[in-house]
């Protein structure tokens, strides 16, 4: 189909349609065994299946417009939980100013909700993973570590007080996509490249450093004050629960040096928080710089068909 606008292996894909705009699509599934921990209602998967695709969407810029639904349906649901499934899919989408338009539904031995996100943008507009230069900023629009605790508090009942439980917890159930951030930065111009972070910390760099030739320096590995006080109760690194947990739905990026406080103050301005964790390098490799020592940052964070 000739020369594709969004490179393969990118957030998104997307069809010239002319006079330098673009029609971004994104599909993404939600499957049950694998995307439902126990103790997370159909409405919150539902839900969780939009945020899944709307932060692609975001790491981009772009505003999504409608989805197309399909979804497959153990024979043991009862209507109720397909009115659930309904809710929860209609309460994603309007969180973000999108719509569903229509889709598909049948029988499946696991549930699945697939979804496939329909955008406009103009092509010179669109953030790839590919654009990171030496010296750039890398920055995220939040703190990690608390889904990866969250998990394991859910698959195996690991107690910790209170008062951080449900923080925790709510990261997994309760996911958020970074689209205001990913809009108000797209507007500014000096971002560079980006990804959404889902993956992981870790491998959400890996792919930006895989895809713009360059390396990373990260002197300030941004680890939320709940993962570190799960790691101290549980005797865990809270560094391996932020590096490679994955599920933040945060946005990795980087931005042009002199114009860092333009990016910080666009998304000051939308509510969100721009965090400055390192600077891009002529000489590949992700290493982090803690104390005056640096270590390598693994390409590890979550595959599927991996063991």
């Amino acid at each position: 189909m000739g020369e594709m606008p969004i490179p393969f292996g990118d957030d998104v894909s997307a069809f010239n349609i002319g006079n330098g705009r673009l029609a971004i699509l994104k599909t993404d599934m939600l499957v049950g065994k694998t995307d439902v921990p126990e103790g997370m209602s159909l409405w919150q998967a539902a839900r969780k299946a939009v945020v899944m695709n709307i932060s692609d969407f975001a790491a981009k810029g772009v505003k999504p417009d409608v989805l197309l639904v399909s979804l497959g349906l153990p024979r043991k649901l009862k209507v109720t939980d397909i009115e659930e499934i309904g809710r929860g899919l209609n309460a994603g989408v309007r969180e973000y100013g999108a719509y569903v338009i229509g889709g598909d539904t049948g029988e499946a031995s696991d549930l699945v909700i697939s979804l496939s996100l329909f955008g406009l943008a103009k092509k010179s507009e669109v953030t790839l993973r590919s654009g990171a230069r030496p010296g750039d900023v890398v920055a995220v629009t939040g703190l990690f570590g608390r889904t990866c605790a969250g998990l394991k508090i859910l698959l195996n009942s690991v107690k910790v007080p209170k008062e951080i439980r449900n923080v925790l917890v709510e990261s997994i159930l309760m996911p958020h996509a970074r689209l205001k951030e990913g809009l108000a930065l797209n507007r500014t111009g000096v971002v560079t490249a980006a990804i959404d972070s889902s993956d992981g910390l870790a491998w959400s760099l890996h792919e930006i450093a895989g895809a713009s030739n360059v390396g990373f320096l990260i002197n300030r590995l941004p680890i939320a004050d709940e993962a570190k006080r799960f790691s101290e109760i549980n005797k865990l690194d809270s560094a391996e629960l932020a590096l490679y947990g994955g599920e933040e739905y945060e946005l990795v990026l980087t931005v042009k040096p002199r114009l860092w406080s333009r990016a910080e103050e666009a998304v000051r301005e939308v509510g969100g928080t721009l965090l400055p964790i390192g600077k891009a390098t002529a000489e590949r490799g992700i290493l982090r710089e803690m104390d005056g020592k640096k270590c390598v940052i693994e390409p590890r964070g979550y595959e599927h068909f991996k063991t």
